[in-house]
């Protein structure tokens, strides 16, 4: 693609409200870590594990990086008119964002509160959002670049689950308040970490399963034999 022909960014209406979105949620829920006071955190650290809160932080700086590059990584206009700009924010992407986030996270995960389902949910995310990154890479670095924008897309769509997993949480929170007296047996934290459960598997799974359609439907596709 030359830079003719570069698709604008408005021609590309979902850019503007993914920055957005990526924007507000950061700006909702990165500020406590930025304090770097236990306090302050989202999550409760595990009782004597000083290594938690630490961990976290960087965590979720890592995937601060890996939410703000995936941005511009997915961006036509970005990608066709600065190539070498793409390739930079590419490398930040996966070695000061995706990689050390996923890594971080599998400790994270392994040390939630919220019980055996969110630790499963945890793990898997953070292997599968490592193994897509670094397959994509691999397949750059193979200059396979069809395969290896099918993979980051998969890599981005792990980066953003997150947002959507918050969503979800809130939902399923809604849906499920008024059955703590019933289904829950009126264990309040029964019910927030079966809705927290229900946002980390769902998160994931749809945001992949939304990327492979959108690769599918944009494969080109094959002509007909003739006769």
């Amino acid at each position: 693609m030359t830079l003719l022909n570069a698709p604008r960014w408005w021609r590309r209406p979902w850019i503007v409200p993914l920055m957005l979105v990526a924007g507000a949620f950061l700006a909702f829920s990165l500020p406590p870590y930025l304090t770097f006071d236990p306090a302050e955190s989202r999550l409760e650290p595990p009782p004597g594990n000083d290594f938690y809160y630490p961990l976290l932080v960087a965590h979720v700086l890592f995937g601060t990086v890996a939410m703000v590059t995936a941005c511009f990584q997915v961006w036509p206009a970005f990608r066709a008119r600065y190539r070498r700009g793409h390739r930079i924010t590419g490398r930040i992407y996966v070695f000061a964002g995706a990689l050390p986030a996923g890594f971080v996270g599998l400790y994270i995960g392994w040390h939630t509160a919220a019980g055996p389902s969110v630790r499963v949910a945890n793990l898997v995310g953070s292997v599968l959002w490592i193994t897509v990154t670094i397959i994509g890479l691999r397949m750059a670095r193979q200059r396979r670049f069809a395969d290896h924008r099918r993979w980051m897309s998969r890599s981005f769509a792990l980066s953003m689950s997150i947002v959507l997993s918050r969503v979800i949480n809130i939902v399923a929170t809604i849906v499920l308040t008024p059955q703590v007296a019933t289904t829950f047996g009126g264990s309040e934290v029964l019910m927030k970490y079966s809705a927290t459960s229900i946002g980390a598997w769902l998160g994931p799974l749809l945001l992949l399963v939304l990327a492979d359609f959108v690769l599918e439907r944009r494969k080109p596709r094959k002509s007909a034999p003739a006769g």
